[in-house]
């Protein structure tokens, strides 16, 4: 053979002594592979609390992968470390008590799913977070259809992404903040999904703090004993058709940007410093299409800079919003204002950079000639005795008094106190629908 021939020869026996190299370490690695696969369904396997094997015993038996299945009954659960990935099923019926003395579930792996159970007592504490579930530092966790009933805190998570807690009911009977925990809790958390839960009776019924992407939506927050939504520091959050009702001060959102609140209701939240609504250093967010009743001050905007206000509804509050002179470029359009005592009030008669526009207000009398829907004089909703009970709150005594009916007449054909700057352009002549 040639000498040129005999090279060309040897590239191709190097090629394909290459490609079959390649091949095996393919079919190796599916081997591998199936091998894998093979004893992951091996592994998978149902795990039967009772005969014997309590709920404990049940959990360090099972393997990754596996399925606890608890039955009915009240099973005991004092600190039981769930550091594999597991499903645990509760057959109807079936309670895990953790006695009042420390946390029920500790969870410190990812991808755990927990269904159908009850959670009950787990024990107060002046000094450590006890919850019915809590973890720390994992993924992926599922919490679908449980209850819990009497735990200090319900669901305490920490350092954790994409969690779901979803279609569960909180009711615990603290009656003061120190000896209360939060229903769900969220600490330094991401992509959350909290949905179709209700809670009652807790400290905060949804609390997060140094959190992101978190979506809130379709829950039930009542009667806890502070705050029925509280969070902090916590970016690019949604919350979407809650219903927030009777909490001891209303829903508290602070020191965050980028936040959509849109479709909750804010209901009869009433006390000294009850809120439906409390905004606090919140900017460039959205808070639209909300119905905020019955609250003693609906929306208080605090330090809020760059928000859109929009078809909302402020409807027999006692303030419906009072916004600070340290909160600018603030947009309310389009919101209905029916039947508070006081519209708005603000700290305020100096410049003001907030914008009210094509809102309806009850307590409008101007006209509108040309028809076109909108009065054809400014409203400007705040009155002198709001101003007044700002500098001196012991004069709200004098609410329905004629004397204070004289003042605001007065204020309105010669303006010297209240902020004519604050003013409604294009007041509607009907609710927005």
């Amino acid at each position: 053979m040639p000498p040129h021939d005999m090279g060309r020869h040897c590239s191709s026996l190097e090629m394909m002594s290459a490609a079959a190299g390649q091949i095996l370490r393919l079919l190796l690695l599916f081997s591998i592979c199936f091998a894998c696969m093979r004893t992951s369904a091996v592994h998978a396997a149902e795990v039967r609390v009772g005969n014997g094997v309590d709920f404990a015993a049940a959990v360090a038996k099972a393997a990754a992968g596996d399925r606890i299945i608890v039955p009915n009954g009240v099973h005991t659960a004092i600190d039981v470390k769930i550091d594999k990935p597991l499903e645990i099923t509760g057959q109807a019926g079936a309670t895990l008590d953790g006695k009042g003395k420390s946390q029920i579930l500790i969870i410190s792996a990812g991808n755990v799913v927990i269904r159908g159970l009850t959670f009950i007592r787990s024990g107060m504490s002046y000094v450590s977070d006890n919850a019915a579930i809590k973890a720390t530092g994992i993924s992926d966790l599922k919490i679908e259809n449980c209850s819990f009933r009497d735990n200090f805190f319900g669901i305490y998570l920490a350092k954790s992404s994409n969690c779901i807690v979803r279609n569960c009911s909180f009711k615990a009977s603290g009656r003061l903040e120190s000896s209360s925990g939060n229903g769900i809790h969220q600490w330094y958390c991401r992509n959350s999904v909290i949905e179709n839960n209700t809670i009652a009776g807790h400290r905060d019924g949804i609390y997060l703090e140094f959190s992101r992407n978190a979506i809130i939506r379709g829950n039930k927050s009542l009667n806890n004993i502070r705050y029925g939504l509280h969070f902090m520091f916590s970016d690019s959050c949604a919350y979407r058709d809650n219903l927030f009702q009777e909490n001891g001060a209303g829903v508290a959102v602070m020191y965050s940007k980028f936040i959509t609140m849109t479709g909750n209701i804010f209901r009869q939240n009433w006390g000294p410093a009850a809120y439906g609504l409390l905004l606090k250093e919140i900017a460039d967010s959205h808070i639209e299409r909300n119905r905020i009743e019955g609250n003693t001050t609906g929306l208080y905007a605090d330090g809020c800079n760059r928000n859109t206000i929009h078809f909302n509804t402020f409807h027999r509050n006692g303030w419906g919003v009072k916004i600070y002179a340290n909160s600018s470029q603030n947009n309310f359009k389009d919101n209905n204002f029916l039947s508070n005592t006081f519209a708005v009030s603000t700290n305020s008669s100096s410049l003001q950079t907030n914008v009210f526009d094509a809102n309806y207000w009850s307590e409008y009398t101007g006209y509108d000639l040309n028809r076109d829907g909108f009065g054809d004089a400014a409203h400007h909703p705040v009155r002198l005795f709001t101003i007044l009970i700002e500098r001196q709150p012991t004069s709200l005594i004098l609410l329905r008094s004629l004397f204070i009916d004289l003042l605001d007449a007065a204020e309105r054909a010669l303006p010297v106190l209240t902020p004519q700057t604050l003013a409604d352009a294009h007041p509607r002549m009907k609710p927005k629908q």
